[in-house]
């Protein structure tokens, strides 16, 4: 008995020797958790349950140079409720009228629609109930102001999360220019040149995990507050970008283009005051596709006719008075045979004869004839004059000039003389544009700029400049020479159909044949590039412009002055007439041609204008009604397009010396 009590005494203590052991461990492992693993496992917990997310900064504005938007974020908000939060007597008692709110909001299918889905939601323990998607400011403020809702998100359950989305609020207006922002990356336009200072600093707010990705702030305060984007104030012009916008839009339609582009900039400071790029859908509409002006690469033709002859009258190869034997309008150089567009050709005319008519054989002869020997010496007057290199605007995309050299491999005996009229030669509609500026702005060149300003949320601006690329491209001899020349295009040459009497214009035309290596057999799909690019008004140059119109139906229409000439000429006019601020000193017709034109008026139209009397406009255009009121002396302010359709003043009623009258168009 007293060995089987002993043996049971022993089994006891090995098992409660055994319980200890396994109780020292238990309290070990609790401790080794609790005060040596903790740290990571609540920061593992933690981390699935609570961290700090990311608040987007608000990008910066993008303004036109009068302050429209021409870029902005605009907010939009997700809402959702988490059911937990209201206590049982709030929830009770405002379920229904919540449930009637967004009813009526969201026109739900009943006015018990959300109060079933919540009440559900509410009983089976969700934390999160997604509501609504993409709301507007508007109307998120409205629904904080809801039943439950207006208690806030710690005690009525309210979740929402802003998202930000770029908008065009002018839709279309200079698209490409102004750019897109992509979540990836940011690389178009002016949203791309200038993302550091429109993105601004993210802030941190700290977040709890509700489920999925539904995350809910933890308090009120932000960790870090997100700074917002600073704002970016264009050179563009609404106004004068609209005019150009569907000025180029009647052309493509007109001659069923491919693509164009419109560049405007002011002479004197290179700011780009519009810039319109549109081309062909597959259903035959047209839109902002690709920026043509910066980007695209072409033979400038006859546009470039103006340079070559520049370096000639530089290096005293000729003059203006010099006579050039055209022949009969096919002319060999070296094997290949250069033509005039004139079936016979001009014969023997002077230089400035020549420019005016836009002969090739013409410029292929100055050029070849004097440079053959020492090309290099041409080459190095184009050099001088920077067309070998880019402008570099803020605007990424833009291609390197092309200028042929004897060295590059691909010199041929024709080379020379192409590139007397712009064939072997690629340039940017912005790099020609650049150059002609400068003939306007007295040889200064002056790089093409889209930003004025740039202002932050401290109010601090920093302002862009004009930055000169060549204080002189020739001598000054030679820059009067040229705008006598480009006045004569449009006087008495290619140009003629672009001269008016009240608005100077000088420029060149160009016809390139885009396609010309598929061969004479292949006539049918030979293809055409027209431009015209030039300044206004001629005496006292305010804008430059460059119009390119690549690949019209031929049979419509091909040469610069057919298709690309009218574009230039209505958005000339209708800058230089339709208020866009800017104050020409248009000089007053002289006595007899006052005269002349009164008595013209009178017979043509039968409408007496008499001194000191209010005559009667309506009808006429802007350009013949502007002069008669102003040699009248009044002030003349005009709204719309067209011809008056209204006058502020009644015929008929006596007037005074700088009395307003305001005429509306149409």
């Amino acid at each position: 008995m007293n060995k089987d009590k002993k043996t049971i005494l022993t089994r006891l203590y090995i098992v409660v020797v055994a319980l200890l052991v396994v109780f020292v461990m238990i309290i070990s492992k609790i401790f080794l958790i609790q005060n040596v693993d903790g740290v990571k496992y609540r920061a593992v917990a933690s981390s699935s349950t609570i961290k700090p997310r990311v608040i987007k900064a608000r990008r910066g504005n993008i303004y036109s140079r009068k302050g429209n938007l021409l870029a902005t974020s605009i907010a939009k908000y997700s809402v959702a409720i988490d059911p937990s939060v209201a206590n049982d007597k709030l929830f009770n008692d405002n379920i229904d009228a919540l449930s009637d709110s967004l009813y009526r909001m969201f026109n739900a299918k009943n006015k018990y629609y959300y109060a079933n889905k919540i009440t559900r939601a509410r009983k089976r323990g969700s934390r999160y109930l997604l509501l609504k998607k993409r709301l507007t400011y508007d109307e998120y403020q409205r629904l904080k102001a809801f039943p439950i809702f207006n208690k806030g998100r710690f005690k009525g359950g309210l979740v929402s999360q802003e998202t930000l989305q770029r908008e065009h609020p002018l839709g279309k207006v200079a698209e490409r220019t102004i750019g897109y922002e992509n979540e990836s990356s940011i690389s178009v336009g002016l949203e791309g040149a200038y993302s550091t200072h429109l993105s601004g600093v993210d802030g941190l707010v700290m977040s709890v995990k509700l489920q999925k990705q539904a995350w809910k702030p933890v308090n009120d305060n932000n960790e870090i507050e997100p700074m917002d984007g600073a704002d970016i104030y264009t050179t563009i012009d609404v106004h004068i970008q609209d005019v150009a916008h569907h000025a180029l839009l009647r052309s493509l339609e007109r001659f069923e283009a491919d693509h164009g582009t419109v560049v405007v900039m002011e002479v004197s400071t290179g700011k780009v005051r519009a810039i319109v790029n549109l081309a062909k859908t597959t259903n035959n509409k047209y839109f902002e596709k690709i920026n043509y002006a910066v980007y695209e690469l072409n033979e400038p033709g006859s546009t470039f006719k103006l340079p070559a002859l520049v370096a000639a009258l530089e290096d005293g190869i000729v003059d203006v008075n010099t006579v050039i034997d055209t022949k009969s309008g096919k002319f060999k150089i070296n094997g290949s045979t250069v033509r005039d567009s004139h079936k016979g050709g001009f014969g023997k005319v002077t230089v400035r004869e020549m420019f005016e008519k836009s002969s090739n054989i013409g410029m292929a002869r100055i050029i070849h004839e004097n440079y053959k020997s020492k090309p290099e010496q041409f080459l190095q007057r184009l050099y001088s004059m920077g067309l070998n290199k880019k402008v570099n605007v803020s605007i990424a995309g833009e291609s390197d000039p092309v200028i042929p050299n004897p060295k590059d491999g691909k010199w041929s005996g024709i080379s020379l003389p192409w590139m007397a009229y712009g064939y072997g030669v690629r340039l940017t509609p912005l790099q020609i544009l650049t150059y002609y500026n400068a003939i306007a702005n007295d040889g200064v060149q002056v790089k093409p700029y889209f930003v004025s300003e740039i202002k932050n949320e401290e109010g601090e601006v920093y302002s862009v400049g004009t930055t000169v690329l060549n204080s002189r491209i020739c001598s000054e001899e030679t820059v009067k020479i040229a705008q006598s020349l480009l006045r004569g295009v449009v006087a008495n040459g290619t140009g003629k159909t672009l001269d008016m009497e009240n608005l100077k214009i000088s420029g060149k035309t160009g016809t390139t044949q885009a396609n010309y290596w598929k061969g004479k057999n292949k006539v049918r799909s030979m293809q055409y590039v027209s431009s015209f690019v030039g300044y206004f008004p001629s005496d006292a140059p305010k804008y430059s412009m460059i119009v390119v119109v690549s690949k019209p139906n031929k049979r419509k229409g091909y040469y610069g002055a057919t298709v690309a000439g009218p574009v230039f000429k209505e958005v000339a006019v209708k800058i230089y007439h339709e208020g866009t601020n800017l104050k020409f000193d248009t000089p007053f017709m002289s006595v007899d041609e006052l005269s002349a034109y009164i008595e013209k008026e009178n017979k043509t139209n039968k409408r007496p204008i008499r001194k000191n009397t209010m005559p009667n406009v309506k009808g006429m255009s802007a350009m013949n009604a502007l002069p008669i009121l102003e040699n009248l002396g009044l002030k003349v302010s005009m709204s719309g397009v067209g011809r008056v359709v209204g006058q502020s003043i009644r015929t008929g009623s006596r007037i005074k010396k700088n009395n307003k009258v305001s005429l509306r168009l149409l």
